[in-house]
């Protein structure tokens, strides 16, 4: 963090922030380091992806200024729903599976937030949620909603021409009673979320102060997690993952490689950890500067999250592949007229089986099905999918897994 800029300031000057219910107390407590907060997470799989990645560097951030981070992993609140930003309804999963995937979660936070006594902690709103008497819930925490004011928020009227159910419209009253009793058990005096978030934090901020008087500090703050989370979370082959069994180190960087000129610097203000006086100066930058750009975004990132090791490996490697490093080197296959032997294309089966990723077509094929082959970061989900020649143009990297990699090119 610069010397000259406390960590409210620098959240602000990155970008983070959207909405806040008391401006001066919470840069106060943040830049003191007495906020305890939290952020929630639905475990609605087994690996975060990069839409989750504002909200881990975000916590980073904040717990390097002292202040005390809360991870909160709905797995109570998941086997309800979240109806915000959404147009259906979210599938049941068993209690088995959100307790794997929480479990992988921590596991990946990691890497990012310090664990241990006086330090972060991870919570399970299933802890509390689950054991909650149905009849007081409606006498202690549903008489302090009022249903008219829900029916407004934004996260409801966007559900309810398709249907909301009976089930999903709980979600905020849940969602509510999770910073009620994490403020009680916990003193955690702010929490921290998406700004399609707002209405359902509110209600929590709302009930604290209902249920324990005016004078309860409770505050609020909306990131833009959610519109640009999601904005990066997805791509046209899917999501996007922190594990790399799911998506490799380099087909990591190579995403964030390949994001839009007009993106670029966004990504790197809101983060890296790079300062901001270094961003700043980054901000004239056009033409192939962007492509410096984007090779710093990409390379800071994939260190985060992979280490320094990979990233550097991944670097070299897409060098190697796009324009040449000096001393990188990446395996190249080159294919002769008779692997074109589909009218004129090649099968993944026959690359991998080339390029001895495979012993055979048939264990080719299994990988493929299995969803462990890429071709220039794009997962290859049909063993029968062809290339001609000039569809490798000047070579594409073929991966197998997390280590087998390999530029293809037509000879």
């Amino acid at each position: 963090m610069e010397m000259n800029m406390k960590i409210y300031e620098e959240l602000v000057a990155r970008g983070l922030i959207a909405q806040v219910t008391n401006e001066e107390e919470i840069k106060s407590m943040i830049n003191e380091g007495k906020a305890t907060f939290y952020i929630g997470f639905d475990p609605t799989a087994d690996s975060l992806h990069v839409g989750h990645f504002m909200a881990l560097c975000l916590m980073k951030r904040l717990q390097m200024a002292g202040n005390k981070p809360v991870v909160l992993i709905g797995g109570g609140t998941a086997m309800i729903g979240d109806p915000s930003g959404r147009t259906d309804m979210r599938s049941m999963m068993t209690r088995e599976t959100i307790q794997h995937n929480c479990d992988c979660f921590k596991k990946q936070m990691e890497r990012f937030i310090e664990f241990g006594e006086d330090k972060a902690i991870m919570v399970n709103n299933a802890d509390w949620l689950l054991d909650l008497n149905y009849v007081e819930v409606l006498r202690e925490v549903g008489a302090c909603f009022s249903v008219n004011n829900m029916l407004r928020a934004e996260c409801y009227k966007q559900r309810m021409e398709k249907g909301l159910s009976f089930l999903e419209f709980n979600y905020m009253i849940m969602q509510s009673y999770d910073f009620y009793y994490l403020y009680q058990k916990y003193g955690c005096n702010m929490q921290f979320g998406g700004n399609d978030q707002w209405s359902n934090m509110l209600g929590g901020t709302e009930l604290i102060r209902r249920k324990l008087g005016k004078d309860a500090h409770a505050m609020t703050i909306t990131l833009l997690l959610n519109s640009e989370g999601k904005k990066m979370g997805k791509t046209a082959s899917g999501a996007v993952w922190l594990d790399p069994n799911k998506t490799a180190p380099y087909d990591f960087y190579q995403y964030w490689r390949n994001v839009e000129d007009a993106d670029v610097l966004k990504c790197i203000r809101m983060l890296t950890f790079l300062p901001i006086e270094e961003i700043n100066a980054m901000d004239s930058w056009e033409g192939s500067q962007l492509n410096t750009a984007k090779d710093i975004l990409a390379y800071e990132l994939t260190k985060l999250v992979h280490g320094e090791e990979e990233a550097e490996k991944a670097r070299s490697a897409a060098k190697a592949l796009f324009g040449g490093g000096e001393g990188a080197e990446v395996p190249t296959l080159t294919l002769v007229s008779e692997d074109f032997y589909m009218d004129g294309r090649c099968d993944v089966p026959t690359m991998l089986v080339r390029a001895g990723f495979a012993k055979s077509k048939s264990e080719a094929r299994q990988a493929i099905q299995q969803g462990g082959v890429t071709l220039d970061g794009e997962k290859i989900t049909d063993p029968r999918t062809t290339f001609a020649p000039a569809d490798l143009g000047e070579g594409k990297m073929l991966r197998k897994g997390k280590k087998n990699f390999i530029k293809v090119i037509a000879g």
